[in-house]
Parts: structure tokens; C-alpha cells; sequence
């Protein structure tokens, strides 16, 4: 059974053949009482007349004025059948049925009236007239209370029809909807994963940078000084601690990097204290004075926090060593109610803001510090201009230290 099939209802089956059984049934009595050729032919015609009309296309009647020609032609035809013998008025309980099921609104009530009038009215056998009132209206009474009921009926089947068709779209709806999802959801991991591959490469080339180059960079300058003062041993020997100094703890955040762990002195004491530490090594390692103040409440914030802003610290000075000239750089570290902020300012030689990079090279460390903060949701800013300096400033939310950031 196809879809089509099964929203057809069996009344809808049903009432288009009654007519048939209507009009057969008493044209075999009439045929067995009198065998008069002119009923069998009447009675066939009738019956062709309802095939054409409603069996062989229905769309025929579905128009009101080609339903009401049918049924006009069928009641005339009927009235002709009952006229040569009575047995014919059962017909009449097609006709009330015909009259509900193709004749819309109250025109339906008209044909049961019309049909009413040619059962009482047409019989060969004369009744008194109040009789044939009082039959005519009790027929009327009684059909259109059936009439009723197959109305009734028939609107129920109309809207379950209306309802399995809407419910048949709303599943072939959530059907695509379905597939639309699933399509969805393989674009959204397969984006997932490029984005955590993106992320691992540039936190990778973020801690690349922020150790590994940092500390060649600056054992290149040591080198660079031990050969200006390769005379003096004690010098020297010098450059030379500071450089295997270097070389072991970049060899060690290295390590860490790889294994995406927090740099290794934010594990023995605050970040206050290390950045006091880092900046004591790079002014040896330079000779500019770097002082580090710290303003506010210092307090124990999450790791990532305090990564981020001794990264930003470390690049910051070694932006410094590389190309400010800086005769004095100032740190500090201030501590507020919901943010910290790092600020980082040289007195050398500064650059064009407008540039994005000052590094000839096109280096990665503006980019890799304003990805850090950025990551936190803070705010990254530069001030210099040509011959005055520069400062940067990372803010970054004050976000405490969770139960393992000891």
C-alpha cells in the first residue's frame, strides 16, 4: 500500500460504490417481478452516469456546479426508476448520501430536501397530502441527521489527513534536519581539530620563542662580549658562567614546553620574586640596570596568569637587549582588585608604532605577547615613539591560584 493509499479512509472507499448497491439490488427484484427491458436499461444508465462522474475521475465534481449537475441529472434519473416500480426509492439512500459527500455547505441540505421530495413525491401510489408532509419531513429529519453524522465523519477524516500530512513533512523536516546536524557536527570536529593543531603549533611557537630563541639570542651576545674582551680571563670566565647558565635553564624550559608545564621557577616562588630573579640575570647579562617594583597586594594568581606574564616580562627585556640601546629599563608589577598589570619601559631608542614588528627579521615576539594576553582575555598595549623609549603593558584578569598552583 502506498502512501497515497493509506490516507484514504474506508468511508472514503466506501460511499463512492453505494450508489452501485443501491441501484442494483432493486433492479434485480424489479427484474425478477417484471421483466420490462426499459428498467434494466434505465438502471444501467444510472449506474454508467455515476461511473463517469465520480468512479472513473473525480475530479469531475470536484468543481460545486459539476456536483450539482450530477446530482440534479441522478435525482431525475432515480424519480424515472421509482415512477416504473417503487423497489427504486431505496436509491433515494444513495442519493441522501451523494448529497453529503459532494455537495458543499448548506446546498448539501438542499439536495437532501430535493431527494426527500422525489422519494414521497413521484410514487405511483397517491397518499393525502398531510401524509406525504409529514413523510416528507420526517425523511428530511432523519437524513439530515445521518447527513450530519457523515459530515461529522468526514471532517474528522479531512483533518487526520491534514494531520498525517503534516506530521509526515515535520519527520521528513527532522529527518534533514538530522542529516544537516550529523553533517554539522563532522564540519565542527573536523574545525575542532585543525583549531587544537593551530593551537598546539602556536603555543609551540610561542615557547619556542620565549625560551629557546631568548636564550640563544642572549648567548650570542655574551659570546659577542667574551670576544671584545677575550684578554681579560677573569672576564671571560665570566661570559662564559652566564652562558652555561643559559644554555642549562633553556635547555630546561625547553623541556617544560614540550611537556606543556609551567616554567620552572613559578614552581619554587611567586611570580613577583622570579620576575626579580629574571631581571637581575638580564641585567648582568647586559649591564642595564632593570629595577623591579611591585605596587598593590601581591597574592597567589592562576598559573596560566603568572605564565603569561613572565613570558611577556622575559620577551619584553629581550626586545630590550636586541634593540633599544635602553640605558635603564623599569619593571612593575602591579597588583588591583581584579586585574594585574605588567609594565615594561626603557629609556632607548623606541620605534614606529605603526610598525608591526620592530625586529628587522619580521621576529615573533610582539605577536607571540599579544596571543598570550589575548588568551586570557586581557589587553595588550605599546607606547613609543622614534628616539623616546618604549612601554608595554599587559592586563590581564586577576584570576587566583586554583588548588594545585601552589
Amino acid at each position: 500500500m502506498t502512501g497515497d493509499e493509506a490516507d484514504i479512509s474506508r468511508w472514503d472507499r466506501t460511499w463512492p460504490v453505494l450508489p452501485y448497491l443501491f441501484i442494483l439490488l432493486p433492479m434485480l427484484f424489479a427484474l425478477a417481478q417484471d421483466r420490462r427491458a426499459e428498467v434494466a436499461v434505465l438502471a444501467v444508465l444510472t449506474g454508467g452516469w455515476h461511473w463517469f462522474m465520480v468512479s472513473s475521475r473525480f475530479s469531475r465534481i470536484e468543481r460545486p456546479v459539476a456536483a450539482i449537475v450530477y446530482f440534479v441529472v441522478t435525482l431525475a434519473l432515480i424519480a424515472v426508476l421509482i415512477r416504473m416500480n417503487p423497489l427504486f426509492t431505496v436509491a433515494g439512500l444513495g442519493a441522501f448520501i451523494q448529497s453529503f459527500a459532494l455537495l458543499r455547505g448548506w446546498t448539501a441540505y438542499l439536495g437532501v430536501a430535493a431527494t426527500t421530495a422525489v422519494l414521497v413525491g413521484v410514487r405511483p401510489d397517491p397518499r393525502p397530502p398531510r401524509e406525504m408532509a409529514f413523510s416528507f419531513l420526517l425523511a428530511v429529519l432523519v437524513a439530515s441527521t445521518v447527513g450530519l453524522f457523515i459530515r461529522t465523519v468526514s471532517e474528522q477524516n479531512r483533518q487526520r489527513k491534514e494531520m498525517i500530512t503534516q506530521l509526515r513533512a515535520a519527520s521528513a523536516r527532522l529527518v534533514d534536519l538530522a542529516e544537516e546536524n550529523g553533517s554539522l557536527q563532522a564540519r565542527l570536529l573536523t574545525q575542532a581539530r585543525e583549531a587544537g593543531v593551530l593551537g598546539e603549533r602556536q603555543r609551540m611557537a610561542r615557547e619556542i620563542h620565549d625560551t629557546i630563541a631568548q636564550g640563544l639570542t642572549a648567548m650570542l651576545t655574551q659570546l659577542e662580549v667574551a670576544e671584545n674582551v677575550i684578554d681579560d680571563a677573569a672576564a671571560v670566565r665570566s661570559r662564559l658562567e652566564i652562558i652555561r647558565t643559559l644554555a642549562r635553564d633553556g635547555l630546561d624550559e625547553a623541556r617544560r614546553s614540550v611537556q606543556a608545564l609551567r616554567p620552572a621557577a613559578l614552581e619554587e616562588a611567586r611570580l613577583a620574586a622570579v620576575l626579580e630573579d629574571v631581571a637581575d640575570t638580564w641585567s648582568r647579562a647586559t649591564g642595564v640596570p632593570a629595577p623591579v617594583s611591585v605596587t598593590g597586594e601581591a597574592r597567589p594568581l592562576h598559573a596560566e596568569v603568572e605564565m603569561t606574564l613572565l613570558r611577556v616580562a622575559q620577551e619584553a627585556l629581550a626586545n630590550v637587549a636586541e634593540h633599544a640601546s635602553a640605558g635603564r629599563v623599569a619593571v612593575t608589577l602591579s597588583y588591583m582588585e581584579d586585574v594585574v598589570v605588567l609594565d615594561v619601559r626603557d629609556d632607548g631608542a623606541g620605534f614606529d608604532p605603526q610598525v608591526a614588528d620592530p625586529s628587522p627579521a619580521g621576529g615573533f615576539g610582539l605577536i607571540s605577547m599579544r596571543q598570550r594576553v589575548a588568551r586570557l582575555a586581557g589587553d595588550f598595549a605599546i607606547e613609543t615613539a622614534p628616539g623616546q623609549g618604549t612601554g608595554v603593558s599587559a592586563t590581564v584578569p586577576a584570576i587566583p591560584a586554583g588548588p594545585r598552583n601552589g
